[in-house]
């Protein structure tokens, strides 16, 4: 599966017979060729327990199945897109930044307290992103939506990256990310609105960082 960019808001997916690729419902703008688009309702790669995690945790973004021969528009309410290709790692992404990703990549569902603890159950509350995650892994391409653009930023063992946690998208790689208070930071470097938090990744990957602190 490909996925090209149109632009900075829109991209094309060729859709081939025999594959099949997942989008958000109503992301679709415009299709050639015979393509079928069908609600899916058994969780995607991952199965009915990944379906059913999602649920618990409250990340049941609806999904459509996308199959056919043909080519498709993705867009979603004017937000940035991002395109991701994955070789053989494991994205961790909100699932209402998900635009569009490739069928054969394994899709599940990650506790955020399992990464930092108590303080990555606090990055949930704080972010009001929830304290789970959607997990994308395998090879293959995935589309995610942000506001501003995104920027990929390398993490590196010698260099940890520090993030506002209403700008964090997406990251990949063997990654620890907790969430550490710093008095007076969001207010005088952060563009948040008081709260003294920053998320912390370390490891080796990258994060991915929109320009913005809008959520979608």
């Amino acid at each position: 599966m490909a996925f090209r960019e149109i632009n900075s808001k829109m991209i094309e997916a060729t859709v081939l017979p025999g594959q099949r690729l997942f989008s958000q419902r109503g992301a679709m703008l415009a299709y050639k060729g015979e393509v079928s688009f069908t609600p899916n309702t058994q969780g995607g790669q991952g199965g009915i327990a990944s379906m059913i995690g999602r649920r618990v945790a409250g990340e049941a973004t609806p999904l459509m199945t996308v199959e056919g021969s043909g080519t498709v528009l993705f867009g979603h309410g004017g937000h940035h897109i991002q395109v991701i290709n994955l070789t053989g790692e494991t994205l961790y992404v909100e699932a209402d930044r998900l635009l569009a990703f490739d069928g054969t990549l394994q899709q599940g569902t990650m506790f955020m307290g399992s990464q930092g603890g108590v303080m990555g159950m606090v990055r949930g509350q704080v972010t009001g992103q929830g304290l789970f995650t959607t997990t994308l892994k395998g090879h293959g391409a995935v589309a995610v939506m942000a506001h501003g653009g995104v920027i990929e930023v390398p993490i590196t063992p010698q260099r940890p990256v520090h993030v506002d946690p209403q700008a964090y998208v997406a990251h990949h790689g063997d990654v620890r990310n907790k969430l550490s208070t710093a008095l007076g930071w969001r207010d005088m470097v952060g563009r948040g609105s008081g709260e003294a938090f920053q998320l912390e990744l370390s490891g080796s990957g990258a994060v991915y960082v929109q320009a913005s602190e809008e959520k979608l």
